[in-house]
């Protein structure tokens, strides 16, 4: 199974303000606990708001709006996906997440797999995810 694990942003991620030494290598040391036991796929920091844009879909109209954006508690600083066995899994290894500010709350979300689309779909879903995995593994390697 393999869930996403969203990091909430607050005032100082939206400031822009990065963590300390310290902290990113308390993370930088979960991160590798996580990749060692092969439960870590993914994980990344997010720039502020302010450097980003969303876009409006209305029919066929498509509006971006450039940030920052006002909610800071709707917006999100960072995310993890993680695979394990089970959701309690995923929440034992979250549960362990040097994250220092005391009022984060992460949010955990299970990824759709083929199967979750039943039989019929799941054959031809599962060829495509395939081809897509190995597509997402060659723009890894290559970069931007």
């Amino acid at each position: 199974m393999r869930f996403m694990v969203i990091v909430p942003a607050n005032k100082d991620t939206e400031a822009g303000i990065l963590p300390t030494a310290e902290e990113l290598a308390e993370m930088g040391k979960f991160n590798e606990e996580l990749a060692k036991a092969g439960v870590m796929l993914a994980g990344e920091g997010l720039h502020p708001s302010s450097k980003g844009a969303r876009i409006r879909f209305s029919g066929t109209k498509r509006t971006v709006i450039d940030g920052p954006f006002t909610e800071s508690k709707e917006l999100v600083a960072g995310f993890w996906i993680i695979q394990t066995k089970s959701k309690e899994e995923a929440i034992e290894w979250m549960k362990r997440a040097p994250l220092f500010d005391g009022g984060v709350e992460l949010e955990l979300r299970q990824v759709f797999e083929a199967s979750d689309f039943g039989d019929d779909a799941s054959k031809e879903l599962k060829k495509n995810e395939e081809r897509m995995d190995g597509r997402l593994a060659e723009n890894a390697r290559r970069g931007p």
